[in-house]
């Protein structure tokens, strides 16, 4: 079954860190795959917060996330992360992350973030 399985959510102290990650399953990321990871608070649209295309040959991050995210991929293309530090409770939300494979849009179930003290 093709699907993308997101883990390593929690909770956590303001000020702290995660690192979350993003596996594909049924099939691999291929060197040009973008991978996005998105996240969606209560009562806020979904938005993007940091992509990355192969191996990292392209990354972008959205602005309120620049600097404490750090998005990366492992050689095997299997797996795709998101270290995030210097966590604040604004970053509390729900992330998954999405992929284009087979002509079709994946977006995995999501793992929750809280961060609060």
């Amino acid at each position: 079954q093709v699907q993308l399985v997101e883990s390593g959510g929690g909770l956590v102290q303001p000020g702290g860190s995660l690192r979350l990650s993003c596996a594909a399953s049924g099939f691999t990321f291929s060197p040009y795959t973008t991978v996005i990871w998105y996240r969606q608070a209560p009562g806020k649209e979904r938005e993007s917060v940091a992509a990355i295309t192969g191996a990292g040959a392209s990354i972008a991050y959205a602005d309120s996330v620049k600097g404490r995210f750090t998005i990366s991929r492992d050689n095997a293309g299997n797996t795709v992360y998101l270290q995030m530090n210097s966590l604040k409770p604004e970053d509390t939300a729900v992330y998954s992350c999405k992929t284009r494979w087979g002509g079709r849009d994946y977006l995995g179930q999501g793992t929750q973030v809280t961060v609060s003290s």
